[in-house]
C-alpha cells in the first residue's frame, strides 16, 4: 500500500467533487471496472501528491493536464512529482484536456494497453 499524507483527504474529495469536463469525460470510461475488470480511483493520493486517476492493480496514474501545466515553473513541479512517483514504481501516462475531449477512444485505448500490459 503506497504511503500518503493525510492532510490530503479533505482536498482529493473537494477535488472529486470538482472535476474538470475533461476528468469527468475520462471517469465515465474509468470507474465501475469497465477495463479489465480493474478498480481505478479518482483523486488519490500519493505521497504529497494527489493524482486525478490511479489503478493500483496495474500501479498506473492517468494524469490529465490542464492549461496551468504550461505555466513556468509548473513543468519542473511536474517533473519532480513523476520522478517521485516512478520511484515508487509508478508507470504514469498524461494526457491533456484537449486529447482527453476530442480523441476520448485513443485515449481509453492507450489506458487499455497499459493496464493489459501490466497487470
Amino acid at each position: 500500500m503506497l504511503k500518503y499524507n493525510a492532510n490530503l483527504k479533505h482536498s482529493a474529495c473537494r477535488l472529486s467533487r470538482e472535476m474538470t469536463d475533461s476528468e469527468r469525460a475520462l471517469w465515465a470510461g474509468l470507474r465501475g471496472k469497465q477495463i479489465l475488470k480493474v478498480q481505478f480511483y479518482r483523486q488519490k493520493p500519493i505521497g504529497s501528491y494527489i493524482v486525478d486517476f490511479y489503478v493500483s492493480q496495474a500501479k498506473i496514474v492517468v494524469e490529465v493536464d490542464g492549461s496551468q501545466h504550461k505555466e513556468t515553473g509548473q513543468e519542473q513541479k511536474d517533473v519532480q512529482r513523476d520522478i517521485y512517483l516512478k520511484n515508487e514504481g509508478l508507470y504514469i501516462l498524461r494526457f491533456n484536456n484537449l486529447q482527453v475531449l476530442q480523441e476520448l477512444d485513443s485515449v481509453m485505448e492507450v489506458i487499455y494497453q497499459a493496464v493489459k500490459e501490466r497487470i
